[in-house]
């Protein structure tokens, strides 16, 4: 979603520069490049080899460095960039741009550029309602700047709470996309089916059959939709992780509930199948919980295959979507086995990935995926799942615009 863009990051003193390292991460994910300016504050909390060693580049530090200077470096770092992101963007470095102050390196790029801003303000939560941060921040927006956050939580100072943490790095990360995003978005009109997470399947009232599926990846996958203008349904399977934002939630339990629900959310333009589906259930579960009796014996139960949720999008005689794409999660023979499950369910995609425990990719936050069609296999680096919904929505309105 940010491919070629470059993004020029500047860090000021306050303890939420421990988020800037991972802004940096998220925002290479999504294919940007970020170049790094650290304040002296700054440097009091993370270290410029810290913030070096992930842009893989040298971190400006000095406004009087001989090596950049001697091309007017300051002038130089405010026009190459596509955006310039002050994370944590405290109330001293509002107040310098407010007034125009150009003391430092940062605040003199911040005068120099002719490029957009965007701040992501962290201090404590009077300083942030202070009348002064107030009118600073009034100024800061009529003149174009650009903000996120900040939100309201625990501050860093025992027992203060308020406004002030600095946004997540994710929520920033979706704030740079959104800037760049066209303002007609790409899948504006379009209607998104989707499913995420694991299935219960009961065995009595206390007990039932699962998987390890924390449905990250398929929320993920909602949330990028919505981003892109999309009318979103997300059925989703028992999850501890919140609602996307703009989306519509039909929550399950079941694979035959999930199954109605899919059902009842067609027709749509894309069925995107991402739960683990548990393959079976119990012929029938008690009514009772099932108690041990002391002799020994385990109780026997017999399993009947679940419904084939992908198989019956992908083969609809009259319902079927435009594109439909199912999730193959596998532990060995990932590329056979997902070749076959595409032809078998009449999917047009296959997004497959190796769950083996070591990959630590259920329940975990990242992903390594390999696009699946007739056509042959894509292979994707290993990214952040929120990246990977990205890459894969964007991918999704390609083929769109082509039908």
């Amino acid at each position: 979603m940010l491919s070629g863009k470059r993004i020029l990051l500047i860090i000021t003193g306050g303890i939420a520069c421990y988020k800037s390292l991972d802004l940096i991460r998220r925002l290479q994910e999504r294919g940007a490049t970020v170049r790094a300016v650290m304040t002296e504050g700054a440097q009091q909390f993370i270290t410029p080899l810290s913030v070096g060693a992930l842009t893989g580049g040298k971190v400006f530090t000095d406004l009087f460095d001989r090596e950049a200077e001697h091309d007017v470096g300051h002038i130089r770092l405010s026009r190459e960039a596509d955006l310039i992101v002050v994370a944590p963007a405290t109330a001293n470095i509002m107040a310098k741009m407010a007034g125009g102050h150009a003391d430092d390196l940062a605040s003199c790029v911040l005068l120099a550029t002719d490029k957009p801003v965007l701040l992501a303000p962290a201090m404590n939560s009077r300083m942030w309602s202070h009348q002064a941060t107030q009118r600073n921040l009034k100024v800061l927006k009529a003149d174009g700047i650009l903000t996120v956050g900040p939100n309201a939580g625990e501050m860093a100072e025992k027992g203060e709470a308020g406004y002030g943490r600095m946004s997540e790095p994710l929520e920033i990360a979706d704030a740079i996309v959104a800037h760049f995003t066209p303002s007609e978005a790409p899948l504006k009109g379009k209607r998104i089916v989707i499913t995420s997470g694991p299935t219960h399947e009961a065995i009595d009232p206390v007990r039932y059959i699962a998987n390890r599926s924390s449905g990250r990846q398929g929320h993920a996958i909602a949330a990028a939709a919505a981003q892109a203008g999309a009318d979103v349904t997300l059925v989703s399977g028992p999850v501890s992780i919140p609602d996307p934002k703009g989306v519509k939630v039909v929550r399950v339990e079941s694979a035959r509930e999930m199954q109605a629900a899919v059902e009842q959310s067609l027709p749509c333009d894309v069925a995107i199948m991402a739960a683990a589906v548990a393959d079976w259930r119990v012929a029938s579960d008690a009514a009772k919980k099932i108690k041990k009796d002391g002799s020994g014996k385990v109780p026997a139960l017999q399993f009947v295959e679940n419904p084939d949720i992908l198989a019956g999008v992908g083969n609809h005689t009259r319902l079927r979507p435009r594109l439909v794409i199912g999730f193959a999660a596998e532990t060995h023979d990932l590329i056979e086995n997902a070749q076959g499950k595409l032809k078998r369910k009449g999917a047009d995609w296959i997004v497959a990935n190796d769950v083996s425990p070591e990959n630590n990719v259920m329940g975990g936050t990242e992903n390594t995926v390999r696009i699946v069609t007739a056509d042959g296999v894509e292979d994707w680096p290993k990214m952040g799942k929120e990246a990977v919904a990205e890459q894969l929505v964007a991918r999704i309105a390609n083929r769109l615009s082509q039908d």
